[in-house]
């Protein structure tokens, strides 16, 4: 049987990534089902992804596949041969502002409610869901994140008594140190119910105030010496950088420090991968320096702009470990096969990504009037 169109030309494709279509290689793919070449081919990222989920294909090693074909651009080949397609998820995310009002709370939720029977055994004791730090000699997971939180402590030069707010804070492991080790008052925001209750019954004794909302509803007018803000940008969407960075501001005293912290885009974007917007994160853009740039330009000095996105792929990987080891013991109702690939398939392709240094992870230290005698950058 003559092979189709779309078969010789992801053929073709693959070839220049090295990677072949039964080949006996990790980054090499077998395909189970031949439907999955017109599926690629004419619903681009969204159809890999959920063909995927399907079982349709495999590979020994998803991440090293992925990172030979980010690197290598092909997904962008891929990707143009289906733009028309995608044309109205593009001008959708567009048109609307999908990341303020019902829209944040609904998109938060979606994803960090999922269950913390889930997230507890993948992140491990310091319930971070943000880079870790590899670069202090960290040889697991949770030291990794542990200097992930002084990094940043480090950088916000946290001193006893200060008020810090946590902006989307997850799971409160940050709060929770700043608290336990700096002997700070922190003020956590999140929408998400299952991390304000897991906040809740770990920080007895502390001075931590979990808030369940966004930032955007946030009204306190309470001046805070430090404002973190941990993989948030990523869910503040285009249409309200300017806002967010305002708000920011109006929160931080005259001679506070604020630090951000986000996965950032190459070039400046308007929407995200429609197989992510769909299945994981919805709603989420990430920004690029250009869009950061120009939405903190006459608010803040920049003290000191750090690219530590290379520490995100052992991470990610750190994850989808802890992620296969737990998944037997998790309730299989609820994470199913289909859900199972779902998760790998996120979690391995953004390792891929960040193999290929095809996105990045900054943290950026704000100051309102500059630091006095110069900043001192930590690392």
């Amino acid at each position: 049987m003559a092979e189709s169109e779309n078969k010789k030309l992801i053929k073709k494709l693959f070839k220049t990534a090295d990677v072949k279509i039964g080949g006996n290689r990790d980054h090499d793919i077998q395909i189970l089902d031949e439907r999955t070449y017109d599926r690629v081919m004419s619903e681009g990222s969204m159809g890999a992804g959920e063909s995927y989920m399907d079982g349709w294909w495999k590979a020994k090693k998803l991440d090293k596949f992925f990172a030979n074909i980010f690197t290598t651009k092909v997904d962008q080949n891929i990707a143009s041969s289906v733009k028309l397609k995608l044309m109205f998820h593009y001008v959708g995310a567009t048109l609307k502002n999908r990341q303020r009002g019902k829209y944040a709370y609904k998109n938060a939720q979606s994803h960090y409610d999922i269950g913390n029977d889930l997230y507890e055994p993948m992140l491990g004791k310091s319930m971070a869901y943000t880079c870790a730090y590899w670069e202090r000699g960290a040889k697991n997971l949770d030291k990794a994140q542990y200097d992930k939180y002084e990094l940043i402590c480090e950088k916000l030069g946290l001193k006893k008594g200060m008020k810090v707010l946590d902006v989307g804070c997850g799971w409160g492991g940050l709060a929770i140190h700043m608290a336990n080790k700096y002997g700070c008052e922190v003020t956590c925001l999140t929408p998400s119910h299952e991390q304000i209750d897991y906040i809740k019954k770990h920080t007895k004794g502390l001075k931590v105030r979990p808030m369940l909302t966004t930032y955007q509803d946030y009204s306190d007018k309470t001046k805070y010496d430090r404002i973190a803000a941990i993989g948030v940008m990523e869910h503040v969407g285009p249409k309200n950088y300017n806002s967010f960075i305002d708000k920011m501001r109006r929160l931080l005293k005259d001679d506070g420090l604020f630090i951000l912290h986000t996965i950032g885009s190459n070039k400046s974007v308007t929407t995200v991968d429609p197989w992510i917007d769909k299945y994981i994160f919805p709603g989420g853009v990430l920004p690029s320096i250009k869009q950061i740039a120009t939405a903190a330009e006459g608010k803040f000095v920049m003290e000191d702009w750090h690219n530590m996105g290379a520490n995100y792929d052992p991470t990610l990987m750190a994850w989808n470990a802890n992620f296969q080891k737990s998944y037997p013991k998790l309730d299989h109702k609820k994470y199913d096969e289909r859900f199972k690939r779902m998760w790998e398939f996120y979690l391995l392709a953004c390792a891929g990504r960040f193999r290929a240094r095809n996105i990045q992870l900054w943290q950026v230290v704000y100051s309102p009037n500059g630091v006095k005698g110069g900043y001192k950058a930590v690392r």
